[in-house]
């Protein structure tokens, strides 16, 4: 069966000027014609439909959301799990947002001063890099990991989890700042403790993930200040990580 634009826009909340510009730019290309050339909208062009309309109504940009639904790796069931991945994560931000906004009434109420965290603290105290969330899921959005990961947290969490980042990263860098080699006992030791932290947050993280992780902090700088922030990185310090990840795993004889 095939629709008519304007039936499609009527169906899906989009203007018809949207839909065409979808077609112009290869995001949503109508599968047939019309005997007078019109576009012709199939069931399968439908449910593509749902799944740009579902991206970008989480934010995503166009171009991104062009690759995830073209991922070929991904049929219309793994697209779901996907999508209901990122909704329970949407549902924990929204609740955290409430809770925010229901602590400033409190505070009003009552007539308390705010503190400047506290104002914005609505808006949550992390700021991830632009795109990192889509990447993020394209790579390990199926795995129980990130489904364990995704599970929001509570701000006490997030203070304990920034607490024992920070004094890690701080004791890494004196390691690595005194010329301790990636493969000491030292560097190895922070290397699991690493681990350790990993599988408190994703439920369990195995030497093979923790090798993955690595490389990503040895090749991707956006990767690596997720894990040590900007004015404490040094040159090489990436690497450095890898090296020490990968001389633990080999210690563990793994």
């Amino acid at each position: 069966m095939g629709y008519p634009v304007g039936k499609v826009a009527a169906l899906s909340g989009v203007t018809v000027r949207t839909l065409h510009h979808y077609d112009e730019i290869g995001l949503l290309s109508p599968s047939g014609r019309t005997a007078a050339g019109y576009r012709s909208y199939s069931d399968d062009d439908l449910e593509r439909l749902q799944r740009v309309l579902f991206y970008r109504e989480l934010g995503f940009g166009l171009e991104t959301i062009a690759k995830v639904v073209d991922d070929p790796g991904l049929d219309a069931l793994e697209h779901l799990r996907r999508q209901r991945v990122l909704l329970m994560e949407r549902i924990g931000e929204l609740t955290r947002m409430v809770e925010s906004v229901d602590r400033v009434i409190t505070a009003k109420e009552l007539g308390n001063a705010l503190t400047p965290e506290e104002r914005f603290e609505v808006f949550g105290g992390f700021r991830e890099p632009e795109g990192y969330a889509e990447e993020a899921v394209r790579r390990w959005g199926e795995t129980p990991q990130w489904r364990a990961a995704a599970v929001p947290l509570s701000k006490e969490d997030w203070i304990e989890a920034e607490k024992s980042r920070e004094d890690w990263v701080g004791r890494l860098l004196d390691v690595f700042d005194s010329g301790e080699p990636a493969d000491g006992v030292a560097a190895m030791d922070l290397a699991e403790e690493h681990r350790g932290m990993l599988a408190a947050f994703m439920g369990e993280c195995d030497f093979v993930t923790h090798r993955h992780l690595a490389e990503l902090y040895a090749t991707e700088p956006v990767q690596l200040g997720f894990l040590v922030r900007e004015p404490d990185q040094r040159p090489g310090l990436g690497e450095y990580i890898r090296e020490a990840i990968d001389a633990n795993a080999g210690r563990a004889g793994k």
